[in-house]
């Protein structure tokens, strides 16, 4: 996440850190905005699922990473009433040409998505449940992580998760830190990698980033595929009609400042 939107992964206190270690290929799909993280998920070969609260930067020409590859982005289209720190936190990014290196990922249309264990993956900060989140993004460097939760509750537009410590929690349960926004909830299955969520925001008022008993809300997947479909089937006149443009401003981004905040993040300025 950024700011009070969801964050890398933090991890339980009690098990080796190195187990919660991931790569590429744990999850092929995901696709990666800024050098300080915040992540989408290809769907299909020119198209990118990810949280609408990301994509201030990812303006027409803004260059992403899918897999090994560099990709442009030629538009984005975010939910139509989608507020800032609400629910609907979703936005499909169209690139500039597609990406034929990587299988994209399948959309999660049933609805049981209830008590399904689930996988988190990202590189935002870190830290473990019983101090919060302790190493941000920027020094997280990238290292991608991954861990496991369980969907407690949904709603219509959201799935529910709690980072539960010790006998209460998974083998390696976790949440995300700040610069996982946009990342994907999956499942692998014999088919492939399906989508159920979107990682979206934190709905606990007295719980910091990534401490025991937080509650995190990733948008569910199965609840939007019909507003997802529409849009990728749709031509670019009737997608503006379909979505909301706005670029989601964080707290303390400008119009007039954006440009210079965008291009110290854009992953080609990455050493």
């Amino acid at each position: 996440m950024l700011t009070t939107p969801a964050s890398a992964i933090v991890i339980r206190h009690d098990k080796p850190a190195e187990q919660y270690l991931a790569s590429k290929p744990d999850f092929p799909a995901l696709a990666t905005f800024y050098n300080i993280g915040v992540h989408g998920t290809l769907i299909a070969p020119e198209w990118v699922l990810t949280a609408a609260h990301t994509v201030f930067c990812l303006n027409h020409g803004q260059t992403i990473q899918v897999g090994d590859e560099l990709v442009e982005v030629q538009a984005r289209y975010s939910y139509p009433s989608y507020q800032l720190g609400k629910q609907n936190d979703l936005a499909l990014i169209k690139l500039a040409n597609p990406v034929l290196s990587v299988e994209p990922a399948k959309l999660y249309r049933q609805q049981d998505e209830r008590n399904q264990v689930l996988w988190f993956i990202g590189s935002g900060g870190t830290g473990t449940g019983l101090t919060g989140e302790t190493i941000s993004y920027k020094e997280n460097k990238g290292v991608l992580r991954k861990a496991q939760n369980k969907v407690v509750a949904v709603t219509k537009s959201d799935l529910r998760f709690v980072f539960e410590p010790g006998q209460h929690g998974l083998e390696l349960e976790g949440v995300s830190g700040n610069g996982d926004s946009g990342g994907p909830a999956y499942l692998k299955k014999e088919d492939g990698y399906y989508l159920l969520g979107v990682s979206s925001r934190v709905d606990s008022w007295f719980k910091d980033v990534g401490e025991y008993g937080v509650k995190e809300l990733y948008t569910r997947v199965s609840s939007h595929v019909n507003w997802i479909d529409q849009v990728i089937a749709a031509d670019n006149n009737a997608r503006a009609k379909l979505s909301s443009s706005d670029g989601f401003l964080q707290p303390g981004m400008t119009t007039e400042n954006l440009p210079g905040i965008c291009a110290s993040i854009n992953l080609k300025t990455q050493s």
